[in-house]
């Protein structure tokens, strides 16, 4: 018993080492803090996305459809296989205007549209995202030491990015599913024809403009919410990080990120609404233009503030998305942690 005290009273970086969770566990918190994120903050995605997507052209008959969660899904479809759009919202003029609009004319369920196939995404996607985020800032501590600030830069670089690069041929299957009714042999001739004929990178398309606004966006966030998580704890004596904490440096780091990288965001949709327009409709001419050369004629038709076109629902949904995913699965851990400490206990 003596020696069970010892250790239990020993340093801070033993008993933590003794409690720590795993891999699955972390899983199960951030596949929690994906759903919850998901269900909150999904109407101020869609609103995000329509402002943006509203001064990008269509071709004559089609309608532009998104589908919201954690990231942003957009796609294509043609108005006549999708009842519900052929009462479609027009011109906004502001964020609140969207939503009135959206909720009058297609309804208040289209403020979650897309919400089901879209957690197909976020929840995997998030999952690799926070996971490897840990076990990779494990790694770099062991070997650059604890108070290294380049950690939570490389760690969160290099989780979005494989995060990304996983989950990116899935986007392309969900959008091909949710374009027209499709059965899993159809798909697997669509996907074995793709590859075919355009290689198996053409899997990836898009990959590009989302690693261009996520991966900066992962490495500001995460340095900011690493600094003020320590920040807070040490101002407040607190040796954990509780729930407010948490939300707060979540908030404010995300705000940050979210800022600084909206224009790479704005050509991303862009970016993306081209590609899956070119996908799902089969047009004869496909277009292929550079991140660098989308941004130059964003600017030369809206002008410069054309480039953070849709920053306050951006921040009003970022921030709370952050502050929610982050405080979440922050508590998700401490609850496995104090699991494990009571499992440690009772078999002694």
């Amino acid at each position: 018993m003596l020696f069970y005290e010892r250790k239990i009273m020993g340093s801070k970086e033993n008993t933590k080492e003794l409690y720590k969770i795993t891999p699955s566990q972390q899983a199960i918190a951030s596949c929690c803090g994906a759903i919850v994120t998901s269900l909150l903050v999904t109407p101020f995605d869609v609103v995000k996305i329509r402002l943006q997507a509203q001064s990008n052209s269509f071709a004559n008959g089609k309608c532009f459809v998104y589908s919201s969660g954690l990231m942003d899904h957009v796609y294509v479809c043609e108005d006549q296989n999708s009842k519900p759009l052929n009462k479609k919202a027009g011109h906004f003029r502001g964020m609140l205007d969207a939503f009135v609009k959206i909720i009058k004319i297609e309804g208040i369920k289209s403020l979650w549209s897309g919400l089901p196939p879209t957690l197909i995404m976020a929840v995997p996607s998030t999952v690799i995202y926070f996971t490897s985020y840990d076990q990779l800032s494990e790694v770099l501590i062991s070997k650059l030491g604890k108070d290294n600030d380049h950690i939570p830069v490389l760690a969160g670089s290099i989780s979005r990015l494989g995060s990304l690069t996983v989950v990116s041929p899935l986007e392309l299957i969900r959008t091909k599913m949710q374009s027209r009714q499709l059965s899993y042999k159809q798909l697997r001739i669509f996907i074995n024809n793709t590859m075919a004929k355009d290689g198996w990178r053409s899997l990836w398309r898009g990959w590009g403009p989302t690693a261009l606004r996520d991966v900066p966006f992962s490495a500001m966030y995460w340095y900011h919410y690493e600094l003020m998580k320590k920040r807070l704890c040490k101002t407040l004596d607190a040796r954990e990080p509780t729930f407010m904490i948490s939300f707060t440096s979540g908030a404010a780091a995300g705000s940050i990120a979210a800022t600084v990288t909206l224009p790479f965001d704005v050509v991303k949709t862009h970016k993306q609404t081209e590609i899956w327009e070119d996908e799902t409709l089969n047009l004869s001419q496909k277009r292929s233009t550079s991140a660098w050369t989308v941004m130059k004629k964003i600017v030369a038709e809206h002008g410069f503030t054309g480039l953070f076109a849709g920053i306050v629902p951006r921040l009003i949904k970022v921030a709370p998305a952050c502050a929610i995913m982050i405080s979440t699965y922050e508590y998700g851990k401490s609850f496995f942690r104090k699991l494990n400490k009571q499992k440690n206990i009772q078999s002694y």
